[in-house]
């Protein structure tokens, strides 16, 4: 799959967590910018494009505002990614990365991280006693490592105002998803903390987002790739009999 005009793309997941292990997908995540002419016909372009093998997601650069904006922790960290994990970052990337403290709200913050982690929670709680397959086990504890994370990283969020993406202790992650995969239910404490600890813990984030900023990158975004498709366009007329 070729996309045009990727302006950010970095791997994330379990790599760029520290959670990965031998034979992890490597998973990438990134934005492009749609020509901006595309935006004013019948049928506006497509806004994501996904592929395995590899694996890789691709928004349009406003869907992925719209999904930051919203709190979606994994929209949210292509913008706050270690500098060795970036594949493309163009000038406006960059740019997207200037104003990434734009985007998290308080509110927002609490509801996805929390909503996410709840998510996590519910696959395990319905997977019984343990008393499953070495397959859906293995599974089990990445659901379980992966609940852990997102309370984690919505709390320091929401509390510093800065999305961390490395843990600190990646064995700490893996002996709690073993533990997890041999009984679900010891989950629901470390859910239980994060719920009380958003409720109790002061925040550093706005009640809402800039929109104002992320609406301006946007539209230097559309002026960018509607000046290049004009000039473009003016040549060919130019050159025509």
């Amino acid at each position: 799959m070729t996309v045009p005009n990727i302006l950010l793309s970095g791997i994330v997941g379990s790599t760029a967590y520290g959670l990965a292990h031998a034979g992890s997908d490597i998973d990438r995540l990134g934005l492009f910018a749609a020509p901006t002419a595309e935006l004013h016909g019948l049928r506006g372009p497509k806004e994501s494009h996904v592929t395995t093998a590899p694996d890789r997601t691709l928004h349009e650069a406003a869907k992925w505002c719209r999904l930051a904006l919203g709190g979606n922790p994994t929209a949210m960290e292509l913008v706050w990614l270690p500098d060795d994990l970036y594949e493309v970052r163009t000038p406006l990337g960059e740019e997207l990365i200037g104003i990434r403290t734009s985007f998290p709200s308080a509110r927002r913050v609490r509801d996805a991280y929390l909503g996410y982690a709840t998510q996590q929670f519910r696959r395990l709680e319905s997977r019984g006693d343990g008393s499953f397959s070495a397959d859906t086990r293995g599974r089990t504890a990445k659901h379980a490592r992966h609940l852990k994370r997102l309370c984690h990283q919505g709390l320091a969020l929401y509390t510093t105002g800065r999305l961390e993406i490395r843990v600190e202790d990646p064995e700490e992650y893996h002996a709690f998803g073993e533990r997890v995969a041999a009984d679900p239910s010891a989950a629901l404490p470390l859910l239980r903390y994060y719920e009380a600890a958003f409720d109790e813990t002061p925040t550093v984030l706005p009640e809402q987002p800039d929109e104002a900023a992320v609406e301006a990158w946007l539209h230097r975004v559309r002026g960018v790739f509607y000046t290049a498709e004009t000039s473009a366009s003016c040549s060919q007329v130019s050159s025509m009999p």
